[in-house]
């Protein structure tokens, strides 16, 4: 089992490796989901602006 875990002398790079895509993983979702929140938002400004003009 530790020869596994020790993945012949390359064990930092490999779990490294899956550890930083894990946090991507994670950190992708949020961070498009923050960035989706501000274009709606934006959207928002944009049109109640338009429609005060309007008026």
């Amino acid at each position: 089992m530790a020869e596994f875990f020790d993945m012949g002398g390359y064990a930092l790079y490999v779990w490294g490796s899956f550890g930083m895509t894990a946090l991507f993983m994670i950190v992708e979702p949020i961070l498009v989901g923050s960035r989706r929140r501000s274009v709606l938002q934006r959207i928002s400004r944009i049109v109640r602006m338009k429609t005060e003009v309007a008026k």
